[in-house]
């Protein structure tokens, strides 16, 4: 504004009027844009010029708001947050796999715990514990194939899936291992039928040839098996879901677990007692990784091992700890008694089913909530800060 237009003169001669009765100086400017080193700009210069406390402006803003909850700095009256979101939706849209999925998750380890099963079986000299683990690996990976391809919609898009091999995509690699174990254990499971064909001619050469290329086949599914039981764990925690990708180490080793469980109480179903002694000992194992594993997302992750632990999840996981804990004791209480050891059996399975499904249901609810989300965010940028 000029001094030489007649609105400039009365200002200025309102600031002369107002310095002659003891208020602000001619030349002291504002508060903001006063002379003067810091005057207005921090605490210390505002005390120097006789001004009113002003909020620090020389301290970072989360340090204050740290001093605030020990009694000093600035009080904050903003009332904690709600951890809502817009139309209340949530932050991360839930998985849209249905229970299809889940049931695929446990059929993939049946059939990789099965084949296992068979393996033992064939190299120790038990037929009745090797057909049952082949006929139960060809059983269930035929079951996986449907649930996945039913999950996809059109059965095309399985066979789209392996125009591709791509290593950093679990999807693509699972598509790849599926597609190496389900032709070996269905080749291991045709072989059992060679006894029944007859000697002689088209038929009779099938019989002589089927027993060394299903024992072979049966080798092969045993080796894909642990890749089998665990991409599905990989899998989970490769996505967003808080409550899967922070369990990246665990969820591998529960499915470990829980594969080899549930081929043990196939043969501890089907097999006599006699023979039964590898999938005893596939119990045990498998029942330590689960149960481990279990433990640690239910105790290691904090905030996101709530949705393990609460609701329906909660009930599932903690009904599948029981039977895996009946089901290794029945096994081994009942090694004389084959009725004792088929109610082993079955407690394994269900067991199976109830880890599995439980820890998909866990992770679906923490992307259902907020909360899951954003704090665990919130702690992470605290510690980077």
């Amino acid at each position: 504004m000029s001094p030489d237009r007649p609105v400039g003169a009365l200002f200025r001669r309102f600031r002369e009027r107002l310095a002659a009765d003891g208020g602000v100086p001619p030349e002291s400017g504002s508060r903001a844009t006063g002379p003067g080193p810091g005057v207005g700009r921090t605490d210390a210069g505002a005390r120097e010029a006789g001004l009113a406390p002003h909020p620090a402006r020389d301290t970072a803003p989360t340090a204050r708001r740290r001093r605030a909850g020990k009694g000093g700095g600035e009080q904050l009256n903003v009332p904690p947050a709600e951890f809502t979101s817009y139309y209340g939706r949530p932050v991360l849209k839930p998985p849209v796999w249905k229970w299809d999925i889940a049931a695929y998750l446990f059929t993939g380890g049946l059939a990789a715990g099965s084949s296992m099963l068979a393996a033992g079986g064939q190299l120790t000299g038990r037929p009745a514990l090797r057909r049952a683990g082949r006929v139960a690996s060809l059983a269930a990976v035929s079951a996986s194939a449907y649930f996945l391809i039913n999950d996809l919609g059109r059965p095309s898009r399985f066979h789209h899936m392996l125009r591709v091999a791509k290593v950093t995509s679990p999807m693509s690699v699972g598509t790849w291992i599926l597609s190496a174990f389900g032709p070996a254990a269905g080749l291991a499971a045709i072989a059992e039928v060679a006894p029944r064909l007859p000697e002689h001619g088209v038929l009779g050469l099938g019989r002589r040839l089927l027993p060394p290329t299903g024992h072979a086949a049966g080798l092969v599914a045993a080796v894909t098996a642990p890749a089998l039981a665990t991409y599905t764990g990989v899998l989970l925690a490769d996505t967003a879901v808080p409550s899967w990708h922070e369990a990246y180490p665990e969820l591998p080793v529960i499915f470990a677990g829980s594969a080899l469980a549930s081929g043990a109480g196939v043969g501890l179903l089907a097999a006599p007692p006699g023979q039964a002694g590898p999938a005893r000992r596939l119990a045990v194992a498998g029942a330590a990784l689960e149960l481990w594993g279990a433990h640690r997302v239910e105790n290691r992750l904090g905030l996101l091992s709530e949705p393990y632990a609460e609701g329906t999840p909660g009930k599932l996981l903690r009904a599948g700890r029981a039977l895996t804990a009946a089901g290794v004791a029945g096994a081994w209480l009942g090694r004389r008694s084959r009725l004792l050891s088929a109610v082993s059996g079955g407690a394994l399975l269900a067991a199976s089913v109830c880890t599995r499904f439980g820890i998909f249901h866990g992770g679906v609810a923490s992307a259902r909530d907020p909360r899951y989300t954003v704090v665990p965010q919130r702690e992470r940028a605290d510690r980077r800060g």
